[in-house]
């Protein structure tokens, strides 16, 4: 084994034992989120589930002002620089206390601005309330990122989803109100604010979570989360621009209706998150080392690895999204089936955006990669404004899919200005994978009048797996060297 294989493998190691925990937390997390949301949903209605979902909106939109974009940087210069961590943190705290302020008045103002109901507006204070205490859990976690220690946020998102869903089926189940819902978040966001705080006061210091003004420094954390912050606002206005336009235009019912098939389609999003959460530092380290073959073979097996879990989530739920929605929504929400159809495609599209972001922001491209989301929220926004007031809910969920159609192809072209890849090798890497999934889909259509959804879900896995196989895009190797190296030993061969 040579010496590129040795680190490549080290990396790979490194990145395997942490997504395996963080996946294996997220898959809690999400599950328990997912049922929590439907139970929601199917008590309280379309109207009262839109009112919800709004007011989350709105302060996941200003929760980029919370964090400024200060995060990212912290991860990127503590994976630099391990042995400063504590000076970091302190000087980015100085900074996170008065934007979380500014964030919450800034939610609370838009609100108000937008001419919503007292209900809405109330509901919005709660939910900032939630976010403040998301913007130090995110920032403690990010300080362990950098330290490559992601154990710590597994239990963390693990247990606060939990938190919140006791709680909220408490209220659910005995006093059913919107801002008891909203509660209940923040008693899971408080935990993980809490607990997180304590892993990084046990690892570097508790004298690190004490703010520590200084003027030049603050400066340079502020020029170096630009064009994060920009990303970041990017990124969550054209994620949930669609609901303020529904709402406008519809009213609450639209929005509660999108806000299922949203739900369900993102409900994924956690496998490439997970993924990249491990995938970012290490690239950044590798940017740094200047070990550019060793970040093109990460960069193609994380392609790989992103496409092999996307096409049958996407597919899958694309071939029976009527069977699914009946079954977990059953009341009202039968104008949620196209839309989700639509909208799950997208996911196909930011799963494979994932790992070309960590390139680009690892290599100190960030400034591309904010360009790139202003012309994605651009697109985004207009196509919104075109199609919901002609077609309704399935105008934003076409309008995301030409968004995110527009995000991956304009990073894509990004890539080979940084690491020597071949575009046609990727795409014979991950062609055979989108075909297995094609035909998983063709086959449980097929099947679809004859047997139950749960057993089409069975059906279409062993199609998938089945095709993958003939078509050599996983083979025996690539399973023996997963488990290798989810175990930390040496590879029967190259990793994949």
């Amino acid at each position: 084994m040579g010496e590129l294989e040795r680190a490549l493998l080290s990396v790979m190691s490194t990145i395997a034992k942490n997504t395996m925990l963080l996946t294996l937390a997220s898959v809690g997390q999400k599950a328990i989120a997912f049922v929590y949301f439907t139970l929601i949903a199917n008590a309280i209605g379309k109207e009262a589930t839109g009112d919800y979902f709004l007011a989350l909106s709105i302060t996941t939109i200003f929760s980029v002002v919370a964090d400024w974009g200060l995060t990212p940087v912290l991860i990127r210069e503590i994976a630099k620089r391990p042995g400063e961590a504590g000076k970091i943190l302190r000087s980015i705290m100085a900074l996170k206390i008065p934007l979380i302020l500014l964030g919450a008045a800034g939610s609370i103002g838009a609100a108000m601005l937008l001419g919503y109901s007292v209900s809405v507006v109330q509901l919005v204070a709660v939910a900032s309330l939630v976010m403040a205490a998301d913007a130090i859990s995110l920032t403690c976690f990010g300080v362990l990122r950098g330290l490559h220690n992601l154990r710590y946020e597994s239990l963390g998102i693990f247990v606060g989803q939990s938190v919140t869903t006791l709680i909220g089926l408490f209220f659910l189940f005995t006093n059913p109100s919107l801002t008891l819902l909203i509660i209940a978040l923040l008693a899971g966001s408080t935990w993980n604010a809490i607990y997180s705080a304590s892993r990084v006061g046990k690892h570097i210091g508790v004298k690190a979570l004490v703010p520590s003004f200084a003027g030049a420094e603050a400066k340079k954390w502020l020029k170096l989360s630009v064009a994060f912050v920009l990303a970041g606002a990017f990124v969550k206005v054209y994620s949930y621009v669609d609901s303020l336009i529904l709402h406008s235009i519809l009213g609450s019912g639209a929005v509660g209706a999108y806000s299922v098939a949203y739900k369900i389609t993102y409900a994924f999003q956690f496998l490439p998150m997970a993924f990249v959460g491990a995938l970012y530092p290490l690239m950044s380290t590798l940017w740094g080392e200047g070990k550019k073959a060793e970040l093109a073979k990460l960069f193609g097996d994380a392609m790989w690895y992103v496409m092999l879990l996307a096409a049958p989530i996407v597919f899958g739920i694309w071939s029976i999204a009527d069977k699914l929605i009946p079954a977990f929504y059953p009341n009202g929400y039968e104008e949620s089936v196209l839309p989700l159809q639509i909208l799950v495609f997208a996911l196909l599209l930011l799963f494979a955006d994932f790992p070309i972001g960590s390139l680009l922001n690892a290599a100190g491209k960030q400034g591309v990669k904010t360009a790139i989301m202003g012309g994605t929220m651009v697109i985004n926004a207009v196509a919104n404004i075109i199609l919901i007031p002609r077609i309704g809910l399935e105008g934003a969920a076409i309008s995301a899919v030409i968004g995110d159609t527009f995000l991956l192809f304009a990073g894509l072209a990004m890539v080979p200005r940084l690491i020597d890849t071949s575009m046609t090798g990727l795409l014979g890497r991950i062609g055979p994978i989108l075909a297995s999934g094609l035909l998983m889909a063709g086959s449980v259509i097929l099947l679809k009048p004859y047997l139950h959804f749960v057993l089409l879900i069975g059906v279409g896995a062993i199609v998938y797996t089945t095709v993958l196989i003939a078509t050599k895009a996983l083979t025996i190797e690539h399973l023996r060297t997963a488990y290798r190296t989810m175990r930390g030993g040496a590879p029967a061969s190259e990793p994949v």
